[in-house]
């Protein structure tokens, strides 16, 4: 789906700011646009400054911190209010069973923007529903192993699953409960104590997804002395290490490449041997969107290549606008080079599209380990 030649390509070091749209991009050059979107994606001093200066649109911005958070808010306000939403590609059937999103119109939005891979291949993960596009992929980025290097001398691709549940870690170990569940069967299965088919065996069906969850439940149970902090943010999981004391933990790529990039160069991230877990995150327009013309033009601006490469260098995740690696910064290039070793981009365990019982049974074992 994704390979290392084609996101990270020797080019202009220099991060520039988006030019200016073309007329026939920007679809409405006055209004406002209400934007819904994770909390570490758009700055307001950059992005959306620039993007209102161009084109005359204010944007309203409001946050969310986990994909249940953004579902729950637009189903209860009725799929109004919001104008464009940002959630991940495997969580668009929650959305399509009460027809919470809108079709996305293709003669208004710039396809071509699009990395064609990435555009195609989300329709397998989730991005569309009865032969219609409703979601369209707008970042993709891992969840896999921050590290204190001092402590544990490894690089990207040596590191494995094992390294959270080793001996002399006693609440020292960073994790979100929703995702362990997965890295655990990864694990299990990889080290031939679990059959779980590396870990789809958990969507195959609901008597299997219990089967596969219950050996989890006891595997992290056994190891819970580890455990130092949960988290279920980006600022979460920041301050697991910079607060609670942390020296390893499973965390999204931004967490361990902005502390190397801000905090200290001890840290790192990178990918366990066993395969890092890995996202894509959408751009959608709600059904009982406002103000259409205007999302279209925040849609189309935010895929430029030169915003691609601004999103990229700021946040630590890898924009899926064609031609945005040509703006991404030395630092950029180099916490790629940090987090993806030769040939674990391949190994990428990308999230299945999600089912009924698993989201269901994962909120039910994600409550036990709470409370073992």
């Amino acid at each position: 789906m994704i390979n290392r030649r084609s996101l990270l390509k020797t080019g202009a070091a220099a991060v520039a700011l988006p030019a200016i749209l073309r007329a026939h991009d920007a679809l409405a050059t006055s209004g406002s646009v209400n934007v819904f979107a994770w909390g570490d994606y758009f700055d307001k001093n950059t992005i959306l400054a620039d993007f209102e200066k161009k084109t005359g649109i204010k944007v309203n911005l409001s946050t969310f911190g986990s994909n249940e958070e953004a579902e729950n808010k637009l189903r209860a306000a009725g799929a109004k209010g919001f104008d464009i939403v940002t959630p991940s590609v495997d969580t668009g059937p929650n959305y399509y069973k009460d027809n919470l999103l809108a079709e996305i119109d293709e003669k208004k939005f710039n396809v071509a923007a699009v990395v064609p891979s990435i555009y195609r291949n989300s329709i397998t993960l989730g991005a569309t529903n009865r032969g219609k596009r409703y979601l369209v992929p707008f970042d993709w980025g891992t969840e896999a192993i921050t590290y204190d290097s001092a402590i544990l001398p490894k690089k990207s691709g040596e590191l494995s699953y094992a390294d959270l549940w080793a001996d002399g870690l006693d609440k020292k170990v960073a994790l979100r409960q929703k995702s362990i569940f997965t890295s655990i069967a990864i694990y299990l299965d990889a080290t031939g104590q679990l059959k779980t088919n590396r870990a789809l065996d958990m969507y195959k069906s609901e008597d299997d997804s219990r089967r596969i969850f219950e050996a989890c439940l006891k595997f992290a149970v056994s190891k819970k002395k580890n455990f130092g902090a949960y988290w279920n943010n980006a600022t979460e999981a920041t301050a697991a290490f910079t607060d609670a004391g942390c020296v390893i933990g499973q965390t999204w790529d931004t967490t361990g490449i902005l502390l190397n990039r801000k905090t200290n160069k001890k840290w790192k991230y990178g990918m366990p041997k066993e395969g890092g877990l890995a996202w894509t995150d959408t751009v959608a327009m709600p059904a009982g969107a406002a103000n259409v013309e205007q999302a279209y033009a925040f849609m189309n601006y935010i895929f430029t290549p030169e915003t691609g490469g601004v999103f990229a260098n700021t946040t630590g995740y890898n924009s899926c606008a064609v031609g945005a690696e040509k703006y991404l910064s030395d630092e950029a290039k180099a916490a790629f080079e940090m987090a993806y070793a030769p040939g674990t981009i391949d190994n990428l365990w990308w999230w299945p599209i999600m089912t009924p019982f698993f989201s269901k049974l994962r909120g039910e074992y994600v409550e036990k380990l709470t409370n073992a």
